[in-house]
């Protein structure tokens, strides 16, 4: 019944390497990823619609804002001169008048009140069109 030398009992089995952590979850690493990278841009962008709003030179009275907003006006760039260009010739008007026409005529009014609206717009640039000489502004 007994056996001699202790070679009765069976040795245990061998115990198997333990997956990693990475590797027993690999399933769950996109989604991590795309919930990440959403999060991300929602930010970046809600941070980006913010400073277009203190770099139009909108100012408000909560103190929250105040700072951030004349640091984004003392970090503006100096003003600089107008840029004076050659004035157009009547020509080159009475082409673009053509061609803001053309773009009136591609528009499709939502309701009458636009309808009207860019009608008379396109009265006026006729107008225009068919005046011996074109106002200078």
């Amino acid at each position: 019944m007994a056996s001699v030398g202790g070679s009765a009992a069976a040795p245990p089995p061998p115990l198997l390497p333990k997956e990693s952590f990475f590797r027993r979850y690999k399933f769950l690493w996109p989604m991590i990823l795309a919930v990440n990278l959403s999060v991300g841009a929602y930010l970046v962008l809600r941070t980006k619609k913010k400073d277009v709003g203190t770099d139009a030179g909108e100012v408000s009275d909560s103190p929250s804002n105040s700072v951030s907003s004349s640091a984004a006006i003392t970090a503006a760039p100096p003003v600089q001169p107008a840029i004076v260009r050659e004035p157009i010739s009547g020509e080159q008007q009475r082409e673009i008048f053509k061609w803001i026409l053309e773009e009136k005529r591609k528009l499709k009014p939502k309701d009458p009140e636009e309808k009207r609206r860019i009608d008379d717009e396109k009265a006026i640039l006729k107008q225009f069109i068919r005046a011996k000489s074109i106002p200078s502004l």
